[in-house]
């Protein structure tokens, strides 16, 4: 007698996540120079990853400490951390905080910051969120899961001149219905690398008030930009100083290097202190029904460097070495390129911040530079700068050479 058919069999395969399933394809590969370009995670000079000296140090710290427990925390998260985290997104002079207009939510890292924050702000009554084409591509699933039934885009890069185009950005947001969310991303735009200037942003932030635009902003590379923690913050301090309610979505995946403590905070920005403790009280019940009570020993170790002036100048130390990198490696296949006389200008390779490169291209260079060559890229160009190091750029550039000189440009 034949076993019963399973009621799941009828449930067909997704696909597979494209830059996990390159990772997985990358660690088969036996080929002595295969570099992998895609995973969005730091890598040392000699493509390690790097775990901060001052992470091991509070760690250490964290294990011989037997006043620690493993009992729940707050639903909201460790207080100390999401106070230390707002401040290091809002500053620490910023009026949402001196008037007690600002709080944090802690959260499962960006991805969790940014789930919550669509979830409340859907429940809220918002139906429409503004998305940047291209975007981290998370984005469009998390509010199509929360069931946002308008998910629009808006210009943001323009692959003839590999730079914003900024002109149609504004036009597209100006259109925008009142009350809707643009995604903004606070610095190192993933996947460009292109951020707008200062004078720019100030531009964004009028059509928002204009159009009455609620302003969501991901920062998950704080500090990667440019070095300056401060600085790379300017964006979301700009519009608190402007009077603008709005939402901050911070990871500490990139610049502690906590990519599987899943740390992240929620800074929550209102008019007045008893909107945040309305807001906070139902995002509480959010959380409760989807993770819970988030993770603590991530939280314990970002909290006690953001919260100790000796460790936390460490920290900062660490994160302009990681910056610093990616700007030397960025400077160094420019010039290898350039040295070959690859076809194309390449300079928005330095002028580009961040740990992402947007190459220009294609989806079938993409490809000939992960099949034939075992340069592992994602199939929209995009490549994670710190897998660069100075023992494959030879090998990188040339290929990228070999692609743009034997595959079709126009495809």
């Amino acid at each position: 007698m034949s076993s019963p058919r399973s009621r799941f069999a009828d449930i067909e395969y997704d696909p597979p996540i494209e830059v996990f399933q390159l990772t997985e394809n990358y660690k088969k590969d036996t080929f002595d120079k295969k570099v992998n370009l895609g995973v969005g995670a730091y890598r040392d000079e000699n493509g390690k990853p790097w775990v901060l000296p001052v992470v091991r140090k509070v760690e250490a710290q964290l294990a011989t400490d037997l006043t620690l427990d493993h009992e729940y925390l707050a639903v909201a998260g460790l207080e100390e951390f999401c106070i230390a985290s707002t401040k290091l997104a809002l500053g620490e002079d910023s009026p949402a905080l001196t008037e007690n207009r600002g709080v944090g939510v802690q959260c499962l890292s960006g991805t969790g910051s940014l789930r919550l924050a669509a979830e409340f702000l859907r429940r809220a009554g918002f139906d429409t969120v503004y998305v940047s084409d291209p975007t981290w591509g998370n984005h469009l699933g998390i509010f199509r899961d929360a069931h946002f039934p308008n998910i629009r885009k808006y210009a943001y890069w323009d692959a003839e001149k590999r730079a914003i185009m900024f002109d149609r950005l504004i036009s597209d947001l100006k259109g925008a219905p009142p009350n809707s969310v643009a995604i903004l991303h606070a610095a190192a735009h993933n996947p460009t690398g292109s951020d707008p200037t200062q004078e720019q942003w100030a531009a964004i932030a009028d059509v928002c008030e204009e159009r009455q635009i609620f302003p969501l902003f991901d920062s998950a590379y704080q500090g990667f930009s440019t070095g300056d923690l401060d600085l790379d913050a300017w964006a979301p301090r700009y519009f608190v100083r402007r009077g603008f309610e709005l939402f901050v979505c911070q990871s500490y995946a990139k610049n502690f290097g906590l990519y599987n403590e899943r740390i992240g905070n929620l800074a929550v920005v209102t008019r007045d202190a008893d909107s945040n403790a309305r807001i906070r009280s139902k995002m509480r019940t959010i959380i409760r029904q989807m993770w819970s009570n988030p993770p603590a020993h991530g939280a314990r170790i970002v909290a006690t460097i953001l919260n100790n002036a000796a460790l936390f100048n460490e920290w900062k130390e660490h994160v302009r070495t990681m910056a610093s990198r990616i700007r030397s490696m960025r400077e160094l296949l420019y010039q290898k390129l350039k040295g070959l006389g690859t076809p194309g200008s390449w300079e928005h390779i330095i002028t580009q911040t961040g740990m992402f490169s947007y190459t220009g291209l294609n989806t079938k260079q993409s490809e000939f530079l992960v099949r034939d060559l075992h340069i592992y890229i994602m199939r929209d160009g995009r490549i994670n700068m710190c897998g660069i190091t100075p023992s494959n750029v030879d090998y990188v550039a040339q290929g990228i050479h070999e692609a743009v000189n034997k595959v079709d440009s126009k495809v």
